[in-house]
């Protein structure tokens, strides 16, 4: 199961425009059944996680080819691309998509339509939840002609929730698949070992039983040369040296057995973790690209219950690291809150001095742990506690987590201001 969520935003919110170019029907049990949404018919901000949530990446590259040049040596995150723009297009290519969409969650789509309210769409949908149909329950609560903007809107959230659940998972995976690779490793040497062990005990094994056959076969001629009669015991105690030593050759054959046997196991086992790795990777990457597109309007809309910007006025903030195609919005953001943007690269092979200079201007310094060299966090670090400079770190280099330092930074300077009164 594919879900398409974000990277651990706290009160996501979509655009205030609404999110359906149809008016819903509320309550189809006294206006009579209606039809559902078209997946062009719904807010550009939706079309990136139905997408990602609702359709394999093989099923996407199937429609993709029918749609235009072959999607075969595309990349994942273009395939991505391709199908999202398709979905806002109002031409058989969405037609298209929208008739996958609609036949692989037909069973879903079949339990939401006894739904006539949006109470009723909203249970279905927590059944859907429950049951793990995610990417089913999804497709059919956002395209059903009784659903809401506001109920749109909270599944759209929770879906994009689940991104925390998913990172915990992602890592679990991680540590798990490293688990595994261990165990291999010891159970490949092991194997080796025991193998060598047993290739060199056979041959022994084998060479002391055929030394022995060949003993008692003389023994026997002699005797019947010399027409001696039988020695029974000794004859029985060589055959019973043989049995003994053909029945340890046998169990070491067994142990063997069971010891690859188990290696297979082991083998698949880690052939699945590694897949379903990959496939976790792909849906973070995924998932970003569709954080990022809604980035922006987060950030201005969760400005709009921020702090006063007049407690951020007169702030001289240094930014280092980050991403180049995202400073402009930074600094717009910064300045508008009455804030002194300064930046550096994170470079630290000829620029050291700059970043010395800029840590002495500065009164806090943010750095995105996720776009910013370990060096040079490093030197910020260093140079912050000569300075008795605060630095923060942040958890990406998204807007998101920027505006939210900014946030913290607005309340902690209120609370110095009115603890010095």
């Amino acid at each position: 199961m594919r879900i398409q969520t974000g990277a651990g935003l706290h009160g996501t919110r979509l655009s205030p425009l609404p999110l359906r170019m149809i008016e819903p029907q509320l309550d189809l049990a006294s206006q009579g059944r209606a039809r559902r949404t078209r997946i062009w018919e719904l807010s550009n901000h939706l079309h990136c996680s139905i997408v990602g949530t609702c359709l394999s990446t093989a099923e996407l590259r199937q429609v993709v080819a029918k749609t235009g040049p072959a999607a075969d040596g595309s990349s994942e995150h273009d395939l991505h691309h391709r199908g999202v723009t398709l979905a806002g297009q109002r031409d058989g290519a969405a037609k298209l998509l929208h008739k996958a969409l609609d036949r692989k969650h037909r069973a879903a789509i079949a339990r939401f339509d006894k739904a006539g309210t949006v109470d009723e769409v909203r249970t279905e949908w927590r059944e859907a939840v429950k049951r793990g149909d995610i990417p089913g329950g999804y497709w059919a609560a956002m395209t059903h002609p009784a659903a809401s903007d506001a109920l749109v809107r909270e599944v759209f959230g929770e879906v994009h929730m689940l991104s925390h659940l998913v990172g915990a998972a992602n890592r679990a995976d991680i540590r798990k698949l490293a688990e595994l690779e261990a165990e291999n490793d010891r159970l490949r040497a092991k194997l080796a070992r025991q193998q060598d062990q047993l290739r060199d005990g056979l041959t022994r094994r084998d060479a002391r039983i055929q030394e022995l056959n060949d003993l008692l076969a003389r023994r026997i001629g002699e005797e019947a040369a010399a027409g001696q009669p039988d020695d029974a015991s000794e004859r029985a105690a060589l055959e019973g040296l043989v049995a003994s030593l053909e029945q340890r050759l046998r169990s070491e054959g067994n142990r063997r057995i069971a010891v690859e046997e188990r290696l297979a196991r082991r083998t698949e086992e880690l052939a699945r973790e590694r897949e379903q790795h990959a496939a976790s990777r792909h849906q973070e990457a995924v998932l970003r690209e569709e954080l990022e597109a809604i980035e922006p309007d987060i950030a201005s809309q969760a400005a709009e219950g921020e702090a006063s910007p007049a407690s951020l006025a007169g702030l001289s903030l240094l930014y280092v690291g980050g991403r180049t195609d995202r400073l402009g919005h930074l600094r717009t953001l910064s300045e508008q809150r009455g804030v002194t943007f300064l930046h550096h690269d994170g470079g630290v092979d000829d620029r050291s001095g700059l970043l010395a200079g800029l840590v002495s201007r500065a009164d806090v310094v943010m750095f995105p742990v996720d776009c910013v060299s370990h060096e040079a966090v490093t030197i910020v670090k260093r140079l912050c506690r000569q300075t008795a400079k605060r630095y923060v770190p942040l958890r990406s280099s998204g807007t998101s987590s920027y505006v939210a330092a900014l946030a913290r930074s607005a309340g902690e300077r209120t609370d110095r201001h009115q603890a010095s009164i």
